[in-house]
């Protein structure tokens, strides 16, 4: 059985780069169906693998599952790059203490989308409660409903402590995105400041109005824009491509 689920770009054009999706709690590779097609339609190649158990995966097996799914994606050229890694949840906290350790598919970039606070919080006591905590998109939460594989009340699963304490205190020199909605119930946004603050080169994006599962709540479609954006700066030294300037609304 295929450990991994793949989303390719149009016929004819270049791929732009290779993109790695670690789901969290619960989740599995189906729930970054919509998220995976809309990256590939910009001619990203994504490959979506599953979510890690971090009470019997240790991050050095982890590495060696992104390893392996990355050479699986290579041309005859090799893996297209920037390589980007792309992590949600307990991914998130995976992917950014994944950074301080060697790896043969060192990434270029990375995404952490919905990184959990070090403080466990409160999460629900029903499947309804957990849908509020993790989205308000009636299409999202259909999605999670619908799935046989998902895991409810996972989210009460705690994330260990080493794996989050080497994810806030990481000291990435590439590039990290950090998304976060302003509704999330379980981000601490003092700390998620500080990380974003005391790394070389960190772009910190709050989303109005979302919830824990950022990437895949109601304002998706702006989500995946920054997400484009923020690939498309990894060309240019990180600099924007287009500069906005506009009225006072």
């Amino acid at each position: 059985m295929t450990q991994h689920s793949d989303y390719f770009g149009p016929d004819g054009l270049l791929v732009r780069g290779t993109i790695l999706i670690v789901p969290g709690r619960g989740e599995t590779r189906a729930t970054y169906t919509r998220f995976g097609r809309r990256l590939a339609s910009d001619a990203y190649r994504v490959r979506v693998i599953d979510a890690p158990d971090l009470d019997t995966e240790d991050l050095t097996a982890l590495a060696a599952r992104l390893t392996d799914a990355a050479e699986d994606t290579a041309t005859e050229d090799g893996v297209v790059r920037p390589l980007v890694l792309v992590g949600a949840d307990s991914g998130a906290a995976a992917v950014a203490a994944l950074l301080g350790q060697a790896s043969d598919a060192q990434p270029d970039a990375v995404i952490l989308a919905g990184l959990p606070g070090q403080v466990p919080a409160a999460t629900a006591s029903t499947w309804d409660e957990e849908l509020n905590v993790r989205t308000s998109c009636p299409t999202h939460r259909g999605a999670l409903t619908q799935d046989p594989e998902v895991r409810r009340g996972s989210l009460d699963d705690a994330i260990p402590e080493a794996v989050l304490t080497a994810a806030y205190d990481s000291e990435a020199s590439i590039p990290v995105l950090l998304l976060v909605g302003d509704a999330d119930p379980l981000a601490d946004h003092e700390a998620l400041a500080h990380t974003a603050k005391s790394l070389p080169s960190a772009r910190l994006s709050l989303v109005h109005g979302a919830h824990h599962d950022v990437l895949n709540d109601l304002q998706h479609r702006s989500v995946a824009a920054e997400v484009i954006t923020f690939l498309e700066t990894l060309r240019n030294e990180l600099r924007p491509l287009v500069t906005v300037r506009s009225s006072t609304w």
